[in-house]
């Protein structure tokens, strides 16, 4: 209830012109983007990893993730605090060092952690924006990639490098690459909150044009339907 009246001033303060207009700058550059020059190899046999970004509401980040193939799981949570202060409520406020963030639990012989993050740089969110998405502000809302191995920070650094020499975005990738600490999970009415309110204002606006932006630019790497 807290999330839908917050969301639901931010949607109605925003109007339908900037509503429609966040549901194309909110997929990042909506453009192809290249691969990853630096990437690890897709496994030989299958397995779990796990893969942690943040980039604005965690709804429409997880909604995403969760329509990649080889992705077993994505949830909504909060990265970057304390335990005491990862809850809703409490990160709203700006102040607790957390960014909703999304987990993602992936098969690396279906998909790389590089692929992974061309979803999140192509359709996920807009990496240029400081401290917030859309009509989301705060730093709860930063972008952030929280690395769990050595690997996975070589590669997020590097495709960030490629990115900003390939000038894909018209204004510089503002993306923090910081080690995962802890994931907390968030509420469970924060869980597939895209798939269970599809009609959602703030949802039809801002993240259903994600997933649109997934199955139209990234469609290798779209999972099956089910």
């Amino acid at each position: 209830m807290v999330r839908m009246f917050i969301h639901g001033l931010a949607f109605l303060s925003a109007a339908l012109p900037l509503a429609a207009m966040f549901a194309c700058n909110s997929a990042g550059a909506a453009v192809p983007i290249p691969n990853p020059a630096v990437d690890a190899p897709l496994a030989t046999t299958k397995g779990r990893e796990t893969a942690v970004v943040a980039g604005g509401c965690f709804w429409g980040i997880q909604a995403v993730f969760e329509h990649v193939k080889g992705v077993e799981s994505a949830m909504s949570g909060y990265s970057g605090g304390a335990a005491q202060t990862a809850h809703y409520e409490i990160v709203s406020m700006g102040t607790t060092g957390h960014a909703e963030s999304v987990k993602v639990i992936f098969d690396p012989s279906k998909i790389s952690y590089g692929q992974l993050l061309k979803v999140f740089f192509s359709v996920g969110h807009d990496p240029t924006e400081l401290n917030g998405q859309g009509p989301d502000t705060g730093t709860q809302y930063r972008s952030v990639i929280f690395y769990t191995s050595e690997q996975q920070k070589r590669i997020a650094d590097a495709y960030i490098a490629q990115l900003g020499a390939a000038k894909v975005y018209p204004r510089p990738i503002v993306t923090q690459v910081v080690p995962l600490t802890e994931f907390y999970p968030a509420e469970d009415y924060h869980q597939d909150y895209a798939t269970l309110h599809p009609d959602n204002p703030y949802i039809v606006y801002n993240d259903l044009p994600k997933l649109a932006n997934l199955r139209r630019l990234l469609p290798e790497l779209c999972a099956a339907k089910k």
